[in-house]
């Protein structure tokens, strides 16, 4: 009898265990569900309507966001206000929008932040969006923009593509 009793603990014991380390593997995020679903707390526009191309450069490169459907007006004024003021705020070497969506440890981010006066930063309108251009002629920094677009891929997941 204590045998089996031994025997019915330990399973239980094992069963709860399991059922602890599934619930907590189920609800566990990953960094593009993280991005998609908190996305609009630091971007206006909806991330389901839109998609971020980003394109690197021998100078750096174009990040370009743009809605889904050319009709929808309201999420390319969101996306052309958005842009605008992210080039305003990265030509300063602030890039807190960014950090507070994926991290402080983002790669590229902390030496884009601290060579801003080296990059070259230009917001463009698009009928359907808005464009952000980066330049620069440090190649450490030219690395770190190309990361950081990298890194923005991988997270944004269905919401972005490379050009």
């Amino acid at each position: 009898m204590m045998k089996c009793s031994n025997m019915l603990w330990a399973f239980s014991q094992s069963a709860v265990l399991f059922l602890v380390i599934a619930c907590g593997a189920a609800s566990a995020q990953t960094m593009q569900e993280h991005v998609h679903n908190t996305g609009h707390m630091v971007m206006p526009f909806d991330l389901s309507k839109t998609t971020h191309i980003f394109r690197m450069t021998d100078t750096g490169g174009v990040e370009r966001v743009v809605a889904k459907d050319e009709t929808a007006a309201d999420q390319v004024a969101l996306i052309q206000q958005h842009l605008q003021h992210e080039a305003q705020a990265f030509q300063h070497g602030d890039y807190g929008d960014p950090a507070s969506l994926h991290g402080a440890s983002m790669p590229g981010l902390r030496e884009m932040a601290a060579g801003a006066a080296r990059i070259k930063v230009t917001y463009t309108v698009l009928p359907t969006g808005a464009e952000i251009t980066f330049e620069t002629t440090d190649i450490h920094l030219l690395t770190a923009i190309h990361r950081w677009f990298g890194a923005q891929l991988s997270e944004h997941g269905a919401d972005a593509k490379s050009e």
